[in-house]
């Protein structure tokens, strides 16, 4: 092909798309950008074990493959085989690359970029095949969820492959695996406009151009249907509590046509309408399904993590336990109907939601065999079920919580805590966790807290005064682990999650404006300054973790501080001449599991010695969590890692970014052809 030419194809595509946009209202148009270099690809889907098909591996999610060629032995001796820079790819550099590329047939297809483009790349090489980006003009710019996205969703049926991905604009496109050109089949010339069907109130049209409703997960691709969930605006203080409502819908990935939806906010006569007390369904939104989802295939069931409704701190507009918020909901894949739900916490009010895609499992406890769901959540709970009919594998008890006294809130008086496993990470504050480095640091952080509640999990917020500043929390809204979710091993049935330890919430709330929001009560900014005063963590370390649990026996296998200690406290005078073990650090990374090693990088940047600043890829033993190697990056991990073999070689590739270092994906292997 020559360099300086497009392709008579590519070159169409660009007439084609420019002549949609002449015709069409702006929020549809279309720009293609198709540097074709045929893609050869299989025609079928998921039957390479040696490929990464799905966001999570598989429909699972389980993030796992049995590799070996890169162990103990030589992971020290991994090389870049390429890389990948996202700066060109929008009209600013994207610094949160938090995608998981896919590798198919020997093609990796990811999202990257701030406008969300999807690039193909050969998979040995790096090298860009063709990319595709939407210009979305007021649409795009009125995004909830913008930027890179988490990824794509790959389908192939007889001789037709296709990506299939969801614009920051929340639409749905369908791209040719082989060109990037859109399948003109598929919906309205390859797009299906989302944002149509989704609903505020008792049943109002969004406005298809500002009404607020996006996605920054990757869509799932199951029997040849789409399923796409639904995510808002973060933040703690809302225009509206009567936002959008949430809703997963699934598409049928042939033609673009509607299969069913699923509202998570029952209206009447349906199922959980009764826990909107005061018929307040009507009037709230959210609980939507930002995170990934997981399906099983054989049961014909997917299975839904949804978030709290509007809004993360205050629901005295939205009495009851409101379902079907913070709940796991099992569908019918063929329907959509509802087989059972189990809600995690109810009536929230502290943005737990649940962050990242449910594990689907198969393990034995007690004897029984159970085809389980293992869900890992922000507050740092495992909470594992039947995944066929709902029941916890271990019992869960209801137990008292704290009833506060924020003037118009409903409080639920128990939520659901699980006799196991334990909490793999902190969940509340309490006195016995500050940092005790040395008794003047333990002096210094018991004096920070004495202007803030503290308390176990599910301690309620408190309204803002001059000498109380707020319920200071962890295992709420950023909470033990995110949207990058967990690892498990089929083989040894050992599940594998990383956690922040000490990711701090202060939930103080104010009088909110009623020229700004409808909500009440809304999170003060107050108090963060007296924490940060100290100069370094408040709390005692491990500051991040890995734990490994055996989901036989509901047991810690082991845990371990993941990460390099922070250079504030490697370099602090406070602590010259002391000998700290390594702390681990903030933050969030997924987990990559292998035949031999769980593969993870820090989630935070630190100084490394002869290499300046940076960051380092782990690789754990997965029977005990000895670190067994590590290899440098420019960045700290944003994405989460992926591998596969091809030609012979096991590849791992990561997103990372962060701080002044703009989005890269990094591919990893071992010296030789």
């Amino acid at each position: 092909m020559n360099k300086n030419k497009l392709s008579g194809k590519a070159s169409q595509a660009i007439t084609n798309a420019s002549r949609v946009a002449r015709t069409r209202p702006i929020l549809f148009a279309m720009v293609l950008l198709a540097f074709v270099m045929p893609v050869k690809i299989r025609a079928q889907s998921n039957a390479n074990p040696a490929e990464w098909p799905t966001y999570g591996g598989d429909l699972a999610s389980t993030r796992y493959k049995p590799f070996d060629q890169i162990d103990a032995s030589n992971f020290n001796k991994l090389e870049v085989a390429w890389r990948f820079k996202t700066d060109n790819l929008g009209p600013r550099k994207e610094y949160r690359l938090e995608g998981t590329p896919l590798m198919i047939g020997g093609a990796i297809y990811a999202t990257a970029g701030s406008r969300r483009a999807v690039v193909a790349l050969d998979a040995a090489t790096g090298e860009l095949l063709w990319v595709h980006k939407e210009f979305e003009g007021e649409r795009g710019d009125e995004a909830p969820r913008s930027l890179s996205g988490r990824g794509l969703a790959y389908w192939s049926g007889g001789s037709d492959s296709r990506v299939l991905y969801v614009t920051p604009g929340y639409r749905l496109i369908a791209l040719d695996a082989k060109t990037g050109i859109p399948v003109r089949s598929f919906g309205d010339n390859g797009v299906v406009d989302l944002k149509v069907g989704a609903q505020f109130g008792t049943g109002q049209q969004i406005d298809l151009v500002t009404g607020e409703i996006g996605l920054h997960a990757a869509p799932i691709v199951a029997k040849d249907e789409i399923l796409v969930g639904s995510a808002f605006r973060e933040g703690s203080v809302p225009k509206t509590h009567s936002n959008t409502k949430g809703l997963v819908r699934a598409i049928d990935v042939r033609t673009g046509k509607l299969i069913w939806t699923f509202r998570t906010i029952p209206g009447p006569g349906e199922a959980g309408n009764e826990t909107w007390l005061d018929n307040s369904w009507a009037t709230n939104g959210n609980t939507g399904v930002w995170a990934q989802m997981s399906v099983d295939e054989d049961l014909g069931i997917a299975y839904l993590p949804v978030e709290m409704p509007t809004g993360d701190y205050y629901g005295g507009h939205r009495p009851g336990n409101g379902l079907f918020g913070d709940s796991i909901v099992a569908v019918d894949l063929k329907t959509g109907r509802m087989k059972w739900h189990y809600q995690l916490v109810h009536h929230g009010l502290w943005d737990m939601d649940i962050p990242a895609a449910p594990v689907l499992t198969d393990i034995t406890v007690n004897g029984r065999s159970i085809k389980a769901v293992a869900q890992p959540t922000k507050q740092g709970i495992l909470y594992v079920l039947d995944r066929v009919t709902g029941k916890p594998s271990w019992p869960f008890e209801e137990k008292p919580v704290e009833k506060g006294d924020v003037p118009g809130e409903w409080y639920s008086p128990t939520q659901p805590m699980p006799t196991k496993p334990k909490a793999y990470a902190r969940n509340g504050v309490f006195v016995d966790d500050l940092v005790d480095f040395t008794p003047e640091l333990h002096d210094k952080a018991l004096q920070v807290t004495e202007r803030f509640k503290l308390g176990p999990i599910f301690t309620p917020p408190v309204v803002r005064t001059p000498t109380l500043l707020g319920t200071m929390t962890m295992g709420t809204s950023f909470g033990a682990t995110n949207w990058p979710g967990g690892s498990y091993d089929p083989e040894t049935h050992i599940f594998y999650v990383q956690a922040c330890n000490v990711c701090l919430r202060i939930i103080g709330l104010d009088k909110a404006n009623p020229d700004v929001t409808d909500m009440g009560y809304v999170e003060g900014h107050g108090g963060r300054s007296n924490v940060d005063a100290l100069g370094m963590q408040i709390f005692k370390p491990p500051y991040g973790t890995i734990s490994a649990i055996d989901l036989d026996t509901g047991d810690f296998v082991w845990q371990v501080a993941h990460g390099e200690t922070p250079d504030q406290v490697r370099n602090s005078p406070a602590l010259k001449g002391l000998t700290i073990p390594r702390t681990g650090q903030e933050g969030h990374v997924g987990t990559l599991v292998t035949k031999t090693l769980v593969i993870a990088g820090d989630p935070d940047g630190t100084t490394i010695p002869s290499r300046g600043y940076g960051a380092i890829l782990h690789a754990y033993d997965k029977k005990n969590g000895n670190e067994v190697g590590s290899v440098y990056m420019p960045a700290p991990q944003v994405g989460s890692p992926m591998t596969y073999m091809l030609n012979g070689k096991q590849y791992i590739v990561l997103g990372v970014g962060g701080g002044n270092y703009s989005g890269e994906y990094i591919a990893f292997r071992l010296p030789g052809n």
